[in-house]
């Protein structure tokens, strides 16, 4: 028995080929289509979701206007007063406390804009 029957055998658990009939137990391929169906598994109901969800959030925050009532991801709401770059300047409560967050803090835009 060589080295690839011998180790056909013993990772595909299948019985010893007689000298000179084919292994069993289909080869290599037995082995790669549970572990190639599993990464697609893995990449459509984890990877590809995921994706979606930060390119929608990725477009809120950079379609963020100002009077736009914002949430931050601490729960702090308010309404945008000025925009730049990476931070956007909320007014928040009853006193007008004036809070700079960074753009990546904003969760959810509750103003609605007709497009």
């Amino acid at each position: 028995m060589n080295i690839i029957n011998y180790l056909n055998t013993a990772f595909l658990l299948t019985p010893a080929p007689a000298d000179g009939a084919p292994p069993a137990g289909g080869g290599i391929f037995s082995l790669l289509f549970p572990l190639v169906l599993m990464v697609g598994v893995i990449y459509f109901l984890l990877i590809k979701p995921q994706s979606k969800r930060q390119k929608t959030e990725k477009n809120m925050r950079d379609n963020l206007q100002i009077a736009d009532e914002v949430v931050t991801v601490g729960g702090i709401i308010g309404r945008v007063l000025s925009i730049k770059d990476d931070t956007v300047l909320i007014e928040t409560g009853g006193d007008r406390t004036r809070i700079r967050v960074l753009k990546s803090a904003i969760a959810e835009n509750r103003t609605v804009h007709d497009n």
